[in-house]
């Protein structure tokens, strides 16, 4: 089969990676890709969210599937478009990937259908969600309803905090019109995992499970980024739990989008909080997560693609999803400013050293090739991914790994892994 993989990030990396060791596989297109991601794809200059561009480009190069792994172009509809020509592609559609793209619709669900969650408020007003803090008081959480790059969470410790959250996201347009209605809600405690399923529609297949770092600087301080690092898997995340969570929350999800006229095929993200009184949604994702799936497909036996498959046909259940009793680590490699504004252009070295680490993998988020060397081209440039046998083993190796890489500005968080117990 000839795929189309539409992105360009460590994700997208990690995929394109997992799909070139798949027999069912023949060629891979990636738009727009990257420089780690050209070693095994041939990548186009075709931006992700450009859905007229994307299916003109599968359209000519005669694809047999387009496989759409970022959430802005699933909410612009990209699977619907595709599909429109005659096309089989992998994600939910425009109505499903909504249970991302707006957490307001994600929040009434959860509460329609008794699906544990944070109790929370929606506002479009933005004096309205101010008093509404302020009679709650904080600690609070103000979320934007819409995409917002993983950054558009905002846990305010105090309530002058939060009201300055919501004047960014409504007053200051921080987020564009992601932020034009906020949802605001109670802060729960607990340790956070993350579960990607697989579905199609009907039958939920768990991976394992996840930890990420969303703070950009350790002990978990800084602003929220689009992840840090991440680890599998998780410490807390027991058999006992996973059953409670796969009855409770990831089955009745599915279940509730069905009903809505709204079924959802592909890969759906649970991020959770277990608390006290068991474990509760926090948000969804309508797609792989990043860097979750650097962390969770190298533990995948199972072909990424006759899973992919078994989704579209609608026959999951046929198939016997498999994992490696191993553990990964990963460790993501900054830009000096990021999740803020960042330079670009910097030569990267020590990839190789670092690729040569006993169980490691370098993962390519922002770079390009320029001149026959890689450079940076964004703000989280590189994954560096260990598998071992403990958790304690790959995350020595990701940082061995890790600290053999150079460029310019470049920083990383030096406890990914500790994560509470």
């Amino acid at each position: 089969m000839k795929v189309l993989l539409v992105g360009g990030g460590g994700r997208e990396h990690a995929i394109a990676l997992k799909l070139s060791r798949s027999p069912l596989v023949s060629k891979i297109i990636c738009a727009p890709g990257n420089g780690g991601i050209a070693e095994v794809a041939e990548c186009v200059n075709v931006r992700a969210d450009d859905v007229a561009s994307m299916v003109a480009l599968a359209k000519s190069r005669g694809v047999d599937l387009v496989f759409v792994a970022p959430d802005d172009p699933l909410m612009l509809g990209m699977v619907d478009a595709v599909e429109r020509e005659g096309i089989r592609a992998f994600g939910p559609r425009r109505s499903a990937a909504l249970i991302e793209g707006s957490k307001a619709f994600a929040k009434s669900l959860m509460k329609k259908y008794g699906i544990p969650t944070a109790h929370s408020e929606v506002f479009d007003r933005q004096e309205d969600a101010e008093q509404y803090i302020r009679r709650m008081g904080a600690p609070i959480v103000v979320k934007a309803d819409g995409l917002a790059l993983g950054k558009g969470v905002t846990v305010a410790e105090t309530t002058e905090e939060a009201v300055e959250a919501v004047r960014a996201m409504m007053g200051g347009h921080r987020f564009g019109d992601a932020g034009s209605r906020v949802v605001v809600e109670e802060r729960l405690t607990g340790p956070e995992v993350s579960v990607l399923c697989f579905t199609d529609g009907k039958t939920v297949c768990p991976m394992v499970s996840a930890q990420d770092h969303k703070r950009a600087f350790d002990g978990d301080k800084g602003p929220n980024t689009g992840g840090m690092g991440a680890f599998s898997p998780s410490k807390v995340y027991t058999p006992d739990i996973a059953e409670r969570c796969r009855r409770e929350i990831f089955e009745p999800t599915v279940r509730a989008m069905e009903r809505e006229g709204r079924p959802f095929k592909g890969v759906l993200y649970f991020g959770l909080m277990l608390t006290a009184d068991g474990p509760k949604v926090i948000e969804y994702n309508a797609r792989f997560g990043d860097p979750e799936t650097q962390v969770v497909l190298p533990r995948l036996k199972t072909d990424l693609m006759a899973v992919v498959l078994a989704i579209l046909d609608g026959r999951l259940h046929e198939i016997n999803v498999e994992w490696d009793d191993n553990a990964a680590a990963c460790v993501v490699l900054a830009s000096s400013g990021y999740p803020g504004s960042y330079p670009t252009g910097f030569a990267i070295s020590g990839l190789a050293e670092a690729n040569a680490v006993e169980g490691v993998t370098v993962y390519h988020a922002g770079t390009r090739m320029d001149a026959g060397r890689f450079v940076t081209a964004g703000g989280r440039v590189l994954g560096v991914t260990a598998v071992a046998g403990d958790l304690d083993t790959a995350v020595g190796r990701a940082y061995e790994a890790a600290r053999l890489i150079r460029f310019q500005g470049a920083f990383m968080r030096m406890d990914i892994g500790k994560k509470p117990e």
